[in-house]
This record gives structure tokens, C-alpha cells and sequence, in this order.
């Protein structure tokens, strides 16, 4: 008997290719593609990848995300894992984050997160599922998660090459935006209330 294998929704698969084009330098001062067209950037003016959509095809690779249901999910609030709407109720939206709380006072309350949230009926699926979370995981609720910026590939020019940097995150407002590649949206997440086992939301089983 086959096995059934879950994965999530923002998960990359094998067959999904990276479309970018080739990184030039702009007389604007930021980078672009090439054959740019009005759809590499959004509203920000931020440069993204030029990802594929096409979950189930080829094999999941579950150490990657897809950047355009990665977005997708950020922006409308939709679970990371069943790509269904993430769980929330009067004390905010639902999230479930590797456990960092001893990284400092308050966490993750301000934290610039990339990872979607989640909705009541996959978060013990996640934790049992998920190497990263079985070694620790909290569940969240959050008032306010305000989109604040991306993640994305940070280059430079050098010696007249456009040359990669590093992956981080950055603000809106931050001017290194401009030579960065964008592909992932990112939210703040601000009013963030640590919930205990028996304070998970109820669900169908």
C-alpha cells in the first residue's frame, strides 16, 4: 500500500524552474532584469523572481519555497500547509514557529517573519510532520502581523558585475532594497500572545 505524503502548500517541487532573467545595473540605481517587464515589480517597486506555479509535479523539495504561493499566502492569510485560510479569532491570526523564546524578552512580539501562518487543523499535523518543529515549536496568536517588507538575495556591483550578497530580510523603507531580488513577502507580527498545548484552537479530526 502507498504511503500518502504530505506537503505542504508553499512547499517548491523539482519541476517548478527559476525564469529570472539577467541581473543588470540600472542608471536608476537599483537592479533589473534585462528583458524587464511591468510585471517584475510590485507596487513597492521591489524586484522579484520570476517563479513557476506547479505544485505535484516532479518531487517536493521540502527544503525550499515556492516564492509565488509563499506570497500568496502571506498576503491573503492563508495556511502554509492546506493553503486553506489560516485559523483566527478575536485574539488574532494563528501561527506555528520553530521555539525561539529564549532569544530575547518578548519573543516573537516585533519579529520580521517570512513563514506563513497556519489554520487549527494543521498544526499537530505540522509539529509530528516537521524535523524543525519536532525539536521545538510555538503556537502563536497575533493581533496585528502588518506586511513590513521581503526576503530576498542582496547584490552589489563589482567590478562593473552584479554579484550576489546575501539572503536576509528587508523594510520597505530600508535603501538596499533597491539591489535586491525579492522572494518572499514578509510580515511584522506585533501583539503576540504564546499559546499552550490545551489552548489550541478546536478542529474536525
Amino acid at each position: 500500500m502507498q504511503r500518502h505524503l504530505t506537503v505542504p502548500y508553499v512547499t517548491a517541487w523539482s519541476a517548478e524552474q527559476d525564469l529570472s532573467g539577467e541581473l543588470i545595473y540600472h542608471s536608476s540605481g537599483r537592479i533589473g532584469y534585462a528583458d524587464e517587464t511591468a510585471m517584475d515589480r510590485d507596487a513597492h517597486g521591489i524586484l522579484w523572481v520570476r517563479a513557476e506555479s506547479r505544485p505535484g509535479e516532479s518531487r517536493p523539495d521540502f527544503g525550499e519555497v515556492n516564492s509565488l504561493r509563499q506570497r500568496r499566502a502571506m498576503r491573503r492569510l492563508l495556511c502554509q500547509v492546506c493553503g486553506g485560510p489560516a485559523d483566527r479569532n478575536i485574539d488574532g491570526v494563528l501561527w506555528l514557529l520553530p521555539d525561539f523564546r529564549e532569544d530575547w524578552p518578548g519573543w516573537p512580539d516585533a519579529m520580521a517573519n517570512a513563514e506563513p501562518p497556519i489554520c487549527a487543523r494543521c498544526v499537530r499535523l505540522s509539529v509530528r510532520l516537521c524535523p524543525k518543529l519536532r525539536r521545538g515549536a510555538a503556537v502563536i496568536r497575533v493581533r496585528e502581523c502588518p506586511v513590513a517588507g521581503v526576503r530576498g538575495k542582496l547584490y552589489m556591483r563589482d567590478k562593473g558585475e552584479i554579484v550576489p550578497v546575501k539572503n536576509d530580510a528587508f523594510a520597505f523603507d530600508d535603501p538596499m532594497i533597491r539591489w535586491v531580488q525579492a522572494y518572499g513577502l514578509v510580515r511584522q507580527l506585533r501583539g503576540c500572545t504564546l499559546l499552550a498545548p490545551g489552548e489550541l484552537p478546536e478542529c474536525d479530526s
